[in-house]
């Protein structure tokens, strides 16, 4: 399922030579896969620092330790080395890692969390924020938490209304309404504290 060119082996051989650490190996893993943060992580382990869940890819001289949550990102994955006249630079391609547009039939909130990872997460954290999906109701209705510079935040009505469930209900069709169950309260970084203005208008006053 992973390509690892002669050249990458080669290159690989060499540095683990060097090493002198016996049983010593390459692990690759995907960080955030299916993300557009998605990115991958390339390390020298030994047997020792391993999970037990590896795939094991037999190389020339090395063994090569698949990550396995990361598997089904890194399919059809290529490793290679190319040359250059300043020395050589590693080239790791992985065409599954931001993941796979879900298909239209594809479960309610599969098609809400793709969503919410390659569109709305992004631009939220231009803000330091991000919303984790709680749950998708039988009717359609989307449950969300909303964190980091969002959690507490005094904008976060409009945040809601004008961006995620205007961008929910425009690309995930089945989505009816978005809710925002979060405990705004504990909030303790937001991205836009709520003044003591903003307090004094509320319909019920002060505590």
């Amino acid at each position: 399922m992973i390509q690892i060119s002669d050249a990458a082996q080669t290159h690989f051989r060499k540095l683990i030579e060097r090493e002198a650490i016996p049983g010593l190996g390459v692990r690759l893993s995907a960080l955030n896969p299916g993300t557009q943060r998605a990115d991958v992580r390339l390390e020298f382990a030994e047997p020792d620092e391993l999970n037990g869940d590896e795939w094991v890819v037999d190389c020339a001289g090395f063994v090569l330790w698949l990550d396995a949550p990361s598997a089904p990102y890194l399919e059809g994955a290529l490793i290679d080395y190319e040359t250059n006249p300043t020395g050589g630079q590693l080239q790791i391609r992985a065409p599954r890692i931001k993941g796979v547009t879900p298909a239209a039939d594809a479960p309610l909130a599969e098609r809400v969390q793709w969503i919410i990872d390659n569109d709305i997460n992004p631009q939220l954290a231009m803000h330091k924020g991000h919303v984790e999906l709680a749950g998708v109701g039988d009717d359609g209705v989307v449950r969300l938490n909303f964190g980091g510079g969002c959690h507490g935040c005094s904008m976060v009505d409009i945040t809601l209304k004008q961006g995620v469930e205007k961008t929910l209900l425009a690309q995930v069709a089945g989505v009816r309404r978005v809710v925002d169950i979060t405990d705004h309260d504990s909030g303790a970084n937001p991205y836009a504290a709520r003044g003591s203005q903003a307090a004094s208008a509320s319909p019920y006053g002060k505590a």
